[in-house]
């Protein structure tokens, strides 16, 4: 039974929304968090997303504790020293002093311990949270369709996964816990004070008030100021990674200058994000140390009219003196720990953002089909396609193809047969009609069923940064050397392996780099090979090799596709004569199918190819 045609708005979020601007750069639109959801839900969703960050989390809040309330062993010590061991009624009293030092000594010594075991806890469960965090974002990255991936550069989308959460481990691991600690030394500092003199407890909470209010009007200032830090460093990556890679290209075409200015023009752009989000965080500081200052002059003044009235102590007045001081170190430290809140929740957003992209192809997961192993049918149902904010690209495309046909897929530039493979292999669903293999609608078929019966070679071979065989191993890790070897051998490759001074050995450099197009594709079909598909997608790419080359590329092609169902987007006539069928694709339209020599003879589309291939060999 056909399933019913879909709509877009029921396949995939909306990456139209993401408009290029006009200085080139995109904006920010389809993986951003939303800015709307408040500060403390961010943080939240994000914990729920990494449960690391509690486990254990009361044993180290019990370290912290033990280690905040340390802090004020100092000034107790001291007030007691001096209104008992040095001013008591019967004098100083050396051995009450000895006593207190060697017990403040001994506080101290535990405190130190509990300081270091929650440190050390601290940083265990925010490292191991992070990894979680940075492991879902990247896998998530990779379901989403390629449609998607390429609606965001690829060096903004890696910055999610590592500037971003950079930035908040920095937080975790620094600002979380001096949060931590801060707020606690702040409640016993206060209950401390009030203790020794609850009017100037107040004294001190009258003058921090102002201080607090505006700290918070900052934050939602800062919170916007970061998200646009963090948007543009992703921006900044994005054009610096295309700059890299795109180096030689650059320097063959000369426009070193204008990619210079490019570059720049991001640069810049992050730096008076930078400035500006600094200058926000940085305007509560003299704020604060004015505060400061008046705060003490207040807590002297009144607290010596207070001792001349009897109601406080000299030791008291010391003690409340050291406490305030614990106090406003909390308070000195709020614009560094919101800085770095508010730049760890701009981080979070941005990774929620990638999270929250719903990926348009879904994997059926256990509820999948599995397609049985043999060369493979091919069944286009009424299938229309169409690009977000485009035109139709696929125009009710109704074929078949048998088990073990060698087709060709021929047609001019934007005639829809990249399209018409993206969907074979899923890259793409369609937004109309239905697209079976062996009688399964490929949208039930599981995924680790589908990417190891289906094979798509595509027209520049990926190469990682390894060896030879590690790359060809990439298709079936536990192959070994003799299995690599025989399969290079059957596919009438093992005078270019014998070639390589290091054989299997022989490293390939960063993106393959190190070797020749044509050796690139060489490899990629020998990864094809040892993935031992039932149908195999290829986009021909022999243009630009030389004879030698694309002779052994034929060769191997004709032996990897001997016995499967292959789909060949043809560039070359020598492709589409050695196909048992061709489709000849026009404006999204199937317009000729039939065999080489059918189609040669008959006035159309085909024809016309075929005239222009026969010219330009010539």
């Amino acid at each position: 039974m056909s399933a019913p045609a879909r709509t877009r708005a029921d396949q995939r979020p909306d990456p139209g929304a993401r408009q290029e601007r006009e200085d080139g750069a995109a904006d920010p639109v389809l993986f951003l968090h939303r800015s709307s959801e408040g500060a403390m839900d961010t943080l939240r969703r994000g914990l729920r997303l990494s449960p690391e960050f509690a486990r254990g989390l009361w044993l180290t809040l019990a370290f912290a504790v033990v280690a905040t309330a340390g802090k004020v062993i100092v000034p107790v010590a001291v007030q007691q020293i001096i209104d008992n061991g040095l001013t008591g009624n019967d004098g100083p009293d050396l051995d009450f002093v000895t006593r207190m030092v060697t017990v403040c000594a001994a506080l101290l010594v535990v405190t130190m311990v509990c300081s270091y075991l929650m440190n050390v806890r601290l940083y265990r469960a925010t490292e191991s949270g992070l990894a979680t965090l940075r492991r879902k974002a990247f896998r998530h990255v990779h379901d989403l369709s390629v449609l998607t991936q390429n609606s965001e550069r690829k060096g903004a989308l890696v910055s999610r996964v590592t500037s971003d959460v950079d930035q908040i481990s920095t937080f975790m691991q620094w600002g979380g816990m001096l949060l931590l600690v801060s707020s606690g030394q702040l409640l016993v500092a206060t209950v401390l004070m009030a203790v020794y003199s609850w009017q100037l407890t107040l004294v001190v909470w009258i003058c921090f008030l102002p201080l607090l209010f505006g700290v918070r009007w900052l934050q939602r200032l800062l919170s916007k100021a970061y998200l646009k830090v963090r948007e543009n460093t992703g921006d900044m990556l994005g054009v610096i990674g295309e700059t890299v890679t795109g180096a030689a290209v650059i320097r063959a075409h000369g426009i070193e200058r204008r990619t210079a200015e490019r570059i720049d023009t991001t640069v810049l752009t992050t730096r008076r994000s930078q400035i500006r989000a600094q200058r926000l965080s940085v305007a509560v500081s003299p704020f604060a140390e004015i505060i400061a200052a008046v705060g003490n002059t207040a807590v002297v003044l009144i607290g010596v009219w207070l001792g001349l009235g009897g109601d406080l102590t000299a030791g008291q007045l010391i003690a409340f003196l050291f406490l305030m001081t614990l106090f406003i170190q909390p308070m000195m430290m709020a614009t560094e720990i919101f800085n770095e809140a508010q730049n760890a929740i701009a981080g979070w957003r941005r990774v929620l953002g990638v999270l929250d992209t719903v990926p348009d192809i879904a994997d059926p997961g256990e509820a999948g089909r599995e397609l049985p192993r043999g060369p493979v049918r091919v069944s286009f149902e009424e299938v229309t396609y169409s690009y977000p904010e485009g035109p139709v690209v696929l125009d009710d495309v109704s074929v078949e193809v048998t088990p073990g046909t060698r087709l060709a897929v021929v047609g001019e530039t934007g005639s829809g047969k990249t399209t018409f493979v993206k969907l074979l292999t899923r890259l793409m669903d369609p937004d109309e009609g239905t697209v079976r293999l062996d009688g399964v609608d490929l949208r039930e078929v599981a995924f680790s069923s589908l990417r190891g019966r289906v094979v798509m070679v595509p027209q520049e071979g990926f190469l990682f940064d390894s060896s030879l065989g590690d790359n060809i191993r990439f298709a079936r890790p536990e192959s070994t050397d003799a299995e690599l070897e025989a399969a290079i051998t059957e596919l009438g490759l093992s005078d270019w392996l014998d070639g390589l001074a290091h054989g299997l050995d022989t490293p390939v450099g960063q993106r393959g780099e190190s070797m020749s197009a044509g050796e690139r594709q060489l490899v990629a079909l020998v990864r094809a090979y040892v993935a031992d598909p039932d149908l195999l997608v290829l986009d021909e790419a022999t243009s630009a090799v030389d004879p030698h080359t694309e002779v052994r590329i034929q060769r191997a092609l004709d032996r990897l596709t001997r016995g499967r169902t292959s789909v060949t987007i043809a560039h070359r006539l020598s492709t589409a004569e050695a196909a048992d069928r061709v489709l000849v694709f026009d404006a999204g339209r199937i317009a000729q199918s039939g065999s080489h020599t059918e189609l040669a003879a008959q006035p159309g589309v085909y024809a016309d190819l075929y005239a222009s291939w026969v010219s330009s060999s010539a």
